[in-house]
C-alpha cells in the first residue's frame, strides 16, 4: 500500500471540560474515501481541526504528506492541500458575493486574479450553480450556501478533503448532483455524516470514533455506534 497521506499516532485532546480523544490512531491514504461515524459529542468535528491546525493535541503526532505537523507555518502549507467544508456554512462564506468567496482561497494560493476567477466559475458550474457568481452570499438558503460552501473548498483543488455534513440543508436534486460531483472526484476524502446513505454511496472505508479512539469497522454500523 502506498504511503498514508494523512497518519495522526496517539493523539490526545481534550477541551477544559472533558477529553475527546485519546490514544487516537488514524489513517488516509490516496484516494480513499474514509467515512468517520459515531455518536453525537464523539469528537468527530474535532479530529477534522486537528488535520488543519484548528486544535493542537496534547499529546500525540500529527503526519501529513509525510511531514510531522506541530506549529501554525506548518498547517498554512496543509491548508493550501487539505480543503475543510465546516458543517456550519456561515463559518466559510464571509465575501460579498458568491464569486468572491470562492475565488478566495484561488487568489489566497497565489494564482492571478483572472485564474483565480477562473476557477471559481468552473467550480461552480460543475456544482450546476451557474448564475451564481454575482449573488449576495448572506442572501442565499441553507442549501445554496452549502453548495457555495464546498464550491469554495472544490476551488482550491485540495488533495484531500474533509467534508463535514455535506448533505445539510440540501433538497433532493441539489444533494443527488453534489453526490455524482464527489463521486467523480480522485481526492482522498474523511466524510462526516449523519445520513447514511450519503456514507454508503461515497466511502470506501468506515472508521468508527467511541470513548476517544478509532476502529475499522466492517460495514456501516446503525447510529450511536
Amino acid at each position: 500500500m502506498t504511503a498514508p497521506l494523512i497518519e495522526l499516532r496517539q493523539i490526545t485532546f481534550g477541551f477544559p471540560d472533558r477529553n475527546v480523544l485519546q490514544n487516537l490512531d488514524f489513517t488516509l491514504h490516496p484516494r480513499e474515501r474514509v467515512a468517520l461515524v459515531g455518536p453525537n459529542g464523539a469528537g468527530k468535528t474535532t479530529l477534522l481541526h486537528l488535520l488543519v491546525g484548528l486544535h493542537r493535541p496534547s499529546a500525540g503526532e500529527i503526519l501529513i504528506f509525510g511531514q510531522a505537523r506541530r506549529v501554525e507555518s506548518d498547517f498554512v502549507r496543509v491548508r493550501a492541500r487539505v480543503g475543510l467544508m465546516f458543517q456550519d456554512s456561515d463559518d466559510q462564506l464571509f465575501c460579498p458575493t458568491v464569486l468572491e468567496d470562492v475565488a478566495f482561497g484561488p487568489l489566497n494560493l497565489g494564482r492571478s486574479p483572472a485564474e483565480a476567477q477562473a476557477d471559481a466559475e468552473q467550480t461552480l458550474a460543475a456544482l450546476g450553480l451557474e448564475g451564481f457568481a454575482e449573488r449576495i452570499t448572506y442572501r442565499l438558503s441553507a442549501g445554496e450556501k452549502r453548495l457555495v460552501a464546498l464550491a469554495t473548498v472544490l476551488a482550491m483543488r485540495p488533495d484531500v478533503l474533509l467534508l463535514d455534513e455535506p448533505t445539510t440543508g440540501l433538497d433532493e436534486p441539489s444533494e443527488a448532483r453534489l453526490l455524482a460531483h464527489l463521486e467523480g472526484l480522485d481526492q482522498a476524502m474523511v466524510i462526516v455524516s449523519h445520513d447514511r446513505g450519503v456514507l454508503e454511496r461515497l466511502a470506501t472505508r468506515v472508521v468508527g470514533l467511541k470513548q476517544g479512539r478509532t476502529m475499522d469497522l466492517p460495514r456501516l454500523c446503525p447510529r450511536g455506534v
